[in-house]
């Protein structure tokens, strides 16, 4: 047997060693590799399959007879630091409390794997319809009319108070905080407006079963719309009847 002097003794073992480790650290590369596909390709596919289960539920969702919606439904994308484990079925659903409208988001299960595993997705819905838009600054405490605003395609879900897309809701109510040019009129932006002061004249329209009678009376309250007031008719009877405008009052014998 031949022996080699110690310096290529100990070259030959480290390019054989380094040959080792090189196989090695390839197969852990390509492992690694093939794992990220794999996962990217789960990924993809929950994506793929989420999309359309919002599609769909986010349609039936919809109320009947409710103004026309142009639905705009975004999926977002998983946390990369997840390393989900393979699954052979992918069940999506809605969290409790949480509504399909806005930025929001829904949770998925794997209901078919070697591990369960159970997720949040996060999805942007966006709804686009027409609905009331301010012209311009209106100062809060202002009366509105139909002039202030007008009609435009706005998403009705970037904010989750309603939007007032009737202008019987907004029309002669007063502006509860100051509103701005583009702004969409929504719930709690308006407020009923005082139509009389206690004291002033008012006409009492009383309704009782087959008939209806009509006299004038003294506001002894204030009078906003769509509220209560107290009224005392001639013969000094104190009612209590609905504010229907500036100067009528609704009271049901």
């Amino acid at each position: 047997m031949h022996s080699l002097p110690c310096s290529r003794f100990l070259l030959l073992v480290l390019r054989t060693l380094g040959g080792w480790l090189l196989a090695g650290s390839a197969s852990i590369v390509a492992a690694q590799t093939a794992g990220a596909v794999a996962g990217q390709d789960q990924a993809a596919l929950i994506a793929q399959q989420s999309q359309i289960w919002l599609d769909q539920t986010v349609a039936a969702a919809r109320p009947t007879g409710s103004a026309p919606l142009r639905m705009v439904v975004q999926v977002g994308a998983l946390d990369s630091r997840l390393n989900l484990a393979p699954c052979g079925q992918v069940e999506p659903y809605l969290p409790a409390g949480v509504r399909l409208w806005g930025k929001t988001r829904i949770g998925l299960r794997c209901v078919d794997g070697v591990a369960r595993w159970n997720v949040f997705l996060p999805v942007h819905v966006q709804a686009f319809g027409q609905t009331w838009v301010m012209r311009s600054d209106v100062a809060s405490g202002s009366q509105l009319s139909l002039d202030n605003a007008e009609l435009v395609e706005v998403d009705w879900a970037q904010e989750n108070a309603s939007v007032l897309a009737d202008a019987a809701r907004w029309v002669g109510q007063t502006a509860t905080r100051t509103l701005r040019t583009g702004q969409a009129l929504r719930h709690g932006m308006v407020k009923p407006s005082q139509v009389f002061q206690a004291g002033s004249m008012v006409r009492i329209v009383a309704q009782g079963p087959g008939f209806t009678v009509t006299s004038d009376g003294q506001a002894l309250s204030a009078g906003v719309v769509g509220e209560m007031a107290r009224v005392r008719i001639d013969n000094g009877r104190i009612l209590s009847g609905v504010v229907l405008d500036m100067r009528t009052v609704r009271v049901n014998l």
